[in-house]
């Protein structure tokens, strides 16, 4: 056996596997699970649309209320390997809802909080539910369906991402401005609670195949494989995110652009990455690691070119309809290479998966807020495109795969 990878789970030791599910409850468990992912998406993003709302209930400033953005990815990819490692042996169905219940009490907390530090409070329990739902659901497609179907409910399970930007945030931020942000939060805090009742209803049980221990996950840390996972998730979302996450003021101030453009041209760009996700959904299950390299060029080619074409409505949209595209297929990419590293114990794929990515998700809004500070929305943009060049370059040596 490689030194590399985990061992196997001992037969004798190992759960039972959980019955197979009906093809019907199989595909319903998927959307279930989808819907959970929706749903967390949502709420870790949903202050982007209301911090200046949050700021003025509180009598802080635009920059402390921002704390509820850049905490949950923090907490997210701390809690990832602690509390994955501490439940290990608890069936993940049960995990699941858990977690569900929780992110309804976190809403429920941020929508009725009477002082600043108890909605951070509520953003640190979102930030426990992203790393242990994430790092559980991420990679039980397998699990759901049959192994032919497996890579379609992967794909499925991650649109999660781009229908959160897509319907989540901006329905979340319409809701926020007619009847108050605390209505935005009590709005998913229902959500969650509806979501949670139907997991209960169509997720099989789901014993852990193999109880997911740290030293397995030291084990894992220390294959070629997933240092090459970990390297290209890091630069291709540091670049998105770094980028992304002041979009807005790029088309409000090089664009020249309103509010309500604004709008139509993120839904035109979250379109586009829910195609960019089944695409890149197909392409994964072929050449995993050139579908990460093409889609990491893309951005690249995307975040370049908007300084110079950007300055016009048409180029704007244009390029963030590519770029929606491109980081559509980043989540399911960053997967598929971090399941192959770690074939034998998928769920150690998927916790240092969930961990890398939003730390980094995290570390890349922080590093774009420090660059436009000090400089231009457009130097923001060019730095993304470097940092997300590098990464297709790095891909691309990895070889053909």
């Amino acid at each position: 056996m490689s030194s590399s990878q985990p061992p196997s789970p001992s037969p004798s030791r190992s759960q039972p596997p959980s019955p197979s599910p009906s093809p019907l409850r199989g595909w319903l468990a998927v959307g279930s699970v989808t819907a959970g992912l929706f749903a967390i998406v949502t709420v870790e993003i949903l202050p982007i649309g209301l911090l200046p709302s949050i700021g003025r209930s509180f009598d802080v400033t635009d920059g402390t209320a921002g704390l509820t953005m850049t905490m949950p990815g923090f907490l997210a990819a701390l809690s990832a390997p602690l509390v994955t490692t501490a439940t290990g042996r608890v069936d993940r169905r049960i995990m699941l809802c858990a977690f569900m219940a929780l992110l309804a009490v976190a809403n429920v907390l941020a929508a009725t909080a009477p002082a600043y530090w108890l909605v951070l409070v509520s953003r640190v329990l979102v930030g426990v539910t992203i790393g242990g739902f994430w790092s559980i659901g991420a990679g039980l497609a397998v699990r759901l369906v049959p192994p032919d179907s497996a890579a379609r409910a992967t794909a499925v399970i991650f649109s999660a991402v781009p229908l959160g930007s897509v319907l989540g945030v901006p329905a979340g931020t319409f809701l926020g401005e007619a009847a108050g942000w605390r209505t935005a939060f009590a709005a998913m805090g229902v959500l969650s609670l509806c979501v949670w009742g139907a997991m209960l209803a169509v997720v099989p049980p789901l014993p852990p195949e193999q109880a997911l221990r740290a030293a397995v996950l030291r084990q894992a840390l220390r294959g070629p494989g997933i240092r090459g996972a970990l390297g290209m998730t890091f630069l291709v979302v540091c670049a998105h995110f770094g980028a992304y996450t002041y979009v807005t003021p790029f088309l409000e101030q090089v664009t020249e652009v309103g509010p309500n453009l604004v709008t139509v041209f993120l839904l035109a760009y979250g379109t586009a990455g829910i195609a960019g996700n089944f695409v890149g959904g197909a392409a994964v299950a072929r050449r995993p690691r050139a579908a990460f390299a093409t889609a990491a060029g893309l951005i690249a080619c995307a975040t370049l070119l908007l300084p110079v074409l950007g300055d016009r409505p048409g180029g704007a949209v244009v390029l963030l309809m590519v770029w929606g595209i491109a980081y559509g297929a980043v989540p399911v990419c960053s997967q598929a290479w971090f399941a192959a590293a770690v074939p034998r114990v998928p769920e150690a794929a998927s916790v240092l998966f969930t961990a890398s990515f939003q730390a980094t998700f995290a570390l890349g809004a922080l590093a774009g807020g420090a660059v436009l500070d000090r400089t231009t929305a457009s130097t923001v943009m060019v730095l993304g495109g470097l940092t997300a060049a590098l990464a297709a370059v790095v891909g691309a040596r990895r070889g053909p795969g």
